[in-house]
């Protein structure tokens, strides 16, 4: 059994954030081959606008800063990646939309721009997986204490609008589940923070105002 602050305790956790990284880079080649071919056929702005999402994400995850103050449960290890995963694995479909594209394209840029709003605000703070890189209150982070993960929703919820399928559904509707729970996660680590605790008081919704 190795003491806690020991070399193999630190090591563990820097060979699982590189190993996400590299699987990361993996998956999102995979989607950009199969969104860019569906560009190249449909020019489908929505297309660009979730392929861009998603690769803000990467970007970020590939910059942010290291931290000693990390959750080391499987757990939330799991649920971070698949978190990230999940919204890569979405496809365009050919069939035409339910709502009409010009009613979804605004929404998802809504989406985009709240998500790398935060993104911003935390810079390279940003991770998936719960730690203490810092508590942010500014920005849109003054309105709910999980914008980006109300940007991500957003432009999932315009994307599926343009491009409905019973595998796009599942994987978006697992894609909330997990990230509800990562909320959820990256709470219990952070109120450990007193200074998080009296972010909570000052802005009460995780998600969505008035709702949750």
């Amino acid at each position: 059994m190795h003491p806690s602050g020991s070399p193999s305790s630190h090591r563990l956790p820097h060979a699982l954030d590189v190993l996400e990284r590299v699987a990361l880079v993996l998956f999102y080649s995979f989607m950009s081959w199969s969104f860019l071919s569906s560009w190249i056929e449909t020019g489908s702005a929505a297309t660009l606008i979730v392929l861009a999402s998603e690769g803000t994400v990467l970007a970020f995850v590939l910059i942010r800063r290291r931290t000693s103050d990390i959750s080391t449960s499987t757990a939330d290890w799991l649920l971070a990646f698949a978190g990230t995963v999940l919204p890569m694995l979405v496809r365009p479909v050919a069939d035409g939309g339910i709502v009409p594209v010009l009613a979804c394209i605004p929404i998802m840029l809504m989406g985009f721009v709240l998500q790398i709003s935060a993104k911003l605000t935390l810079r390279r703070s940003f991770g998936v997986i719960p730690a203490n890189r810092g508590i942010k209150a500014s920005g849109p982070y003054r309105f709910c204490r999980h914008p980006m993960y109300a940007g991500y929703v957003m432009t999932q919820v315009g994307f599926l609008l343009i491009n409905p399928s019973l595998w796009n559904s599942l994987i978006y509707a697992c894609a909330l589940a997990i990230q509800i729970g990562r909320i959820l996660a990256e709470e219990r680590l952070l109120s450990k923070d007193e200074a998080y605790r009296r972010f909570i008081v000052a802005v009460p919704y995780r998600l969505v105002p008035l709702v949750f």
